[in-house]
């Protein structure tokens, strides 16, 4: 019973911290929104908790299709670190990965992606692929979805919503 309990509390404890990197990584995607680009941020956390950077989507501004917000956390970290490996690490973004994120993050080694919203459209984690944890592959990822979704998704949303009246306002 005194087990149950233990484990039960760091689910918990699991659980709020998932939230509050996805909180963080909510801000990063309002960064991106603000720079006219697809609202999604990124953290990447290691095994004590440390941020060790964030992305957002930047695809517009450096006129760079794989510049997607966990590409530029992975980016950034190697940078920082001079080591591709990230391993005990968690990366925290708001719409699950595409295809090229998820397949970046194997090859990286993450041992954990947590994700907002899922991506029917192009989601790489459980949406339409499920790469992370495709046992054909030399490395597997925990997946976590669903954190924060509602927040994640009406942040998507509103964005697209404001870019279609634009586009409508430009076109009269």
């Amino acid at each position: 019973m005194f087990i149950g309990i233990i484990a039960m509390r760091s689910v918990a404890e699991q659980a709020r911290s998932d939230e509050e990197y996805m909180a963080l990584a909510l801000e990063e995607a309002a960064l991106a929104a603000d720079r006219d680009e697809v609202p999604v941020g990124a953290v990447l956390v290691d095994c004590d908790g440390t941020v060790l950077t964030k992305g957002r989507n930047r695809r517009e501004e450096l006129a760079d299709p794989t510049a997607h917000a966990e590409m530029e956390a992975l980016r950034g970290d190697s940078t920082n670190s001079g080591n591709w490996r990230r391993e005990d690490t968690t990366l925290y973004v708001t719409l699950e990965p595409c295809p090229m994120c998820m397949g970046a993050l194997v090859l990286a080694r993450v041992r954990r992606v947590v994700f907002g919203a899922t991506d029917p459209k192009g989601g790489a984690a459980v949406s339409l692929y499920e790469l992370g944890t495709d046992s054909r592959l030399n490395h597997q990822i925990e997946v976590t979805g669903g954190v924060l979704a509602e927040r994640c998704s009406q942040q998507l949303k509103l964005f697209f919503r404001e870019l279609r009246a634009q586009r409508a306002v430009d076109k009269k």
